[in-house]
């Protein structure tokens, strides 16, 4: 039997009785596979257009199976794939008018080696993006992307168009935001990512300076190699840090 949360028992008992789940059983239905999620996150996503539950006379929200499974999706794709909500908004809509659309593939996708049990992304993800396409990708404006890139988180190519990635960083940027981090915060994040690069440069140096083709190639992978550990690496320091386990 689902629970409901403690006071307005009465607006609870009609939402069992009609099908429908308070706020507080919904989150306990997520928590089981989305343990971060917070009754603050599910009322942003309400405010942001991804779900729109009934209310009582008295105000009280009520979510239908439907809006649970969408809520499902939303911090799926958010966990799995970094979309920014106006892509993960567009999507769903387009699912629900029986259009039939390929999940949309923007910067760095969350791969099995993130997740065990994840099958790989299908689908070519953009290599380069315009201003104006980093602005809708990661839904920001033209004011926040210029403060990021002030602090130097973000930063155009020389062509002025920006690599793939920046939408995964602006997406994180963004959601880091909605929970009070603030951009010059991140400073400091992004100093030790360029000395944690720098230290793989170094390595790596000798090999692209090298006359041979197949040691210069050599030396991609072996980038790419050094750069998945150092991330694994401070992702278990910082969790060390804080005495978490990510799922």
């Amino acid at each position: 039997m689902l629970q409901t949360p403690s006071g307005g028992a009465g607006s609870g008992t009609a939402a069992r009785d009609s099908g429908l789940m308070s706020i507080g059983t919904v989150l306990n239905v997520l928590r089981d596979e989305f343990p971060e999620v917070t009754i603050s996150k599910i009322r942003f996503l309400e405010s942001e257009g991804l779900i729109e539950p009934q209310r009582t006379p008295s105000g009280y929200r009520k979510f239908s199976a439907g809006d649970v499974e969408r809520l499902g999706h939303v911090l799926r794709m958010q966990r799995d794939h970094y979309l920014p909500l106006k892509v993960i908004r567009e999507h769903l809509d387009a699912m629900e008018r029986g259009e039939a659309v390929p999940l949309p593939v923007v910067g760095r996708q969350r791969t099995a080696d993130d997740v065990p049990g994840l099958a790989p992304a299908e689908g070519p993800t953009v290599a380069r993006v315009g201003r104006a396409e980093l602005l809708a990708a990661a839904d920001i404006d033209e004011g926040e992307l210029e403060e990021w890139e002030s602090y130097g988180l973000i930063a155009p190519l020389e062509d002025g168009v920006y690599d793939a990635e920046a939408v995964t960083v602006a997406s994180l940027v963004a959601e880091l935001g909605r929970f009070g981090i603030e951009p010059r915060h991140l400073r400091l994040m992004k100093a030790a990512a360029d000395r944690e690069a720098g230290l793989v440069d170094q390595v790596v140096a000798p090999l692209r300076r090298h006359r041979n083709p197949q040691t210069r190639a050599h030396a991609e992978a072996r980038t790419k190699e050094l750069a998945a550990l150092t991330v694994k690496l401070h992702a278990a320091l910082v969790q060390t840090a804080l005495g978490v386990r990510l799922p």
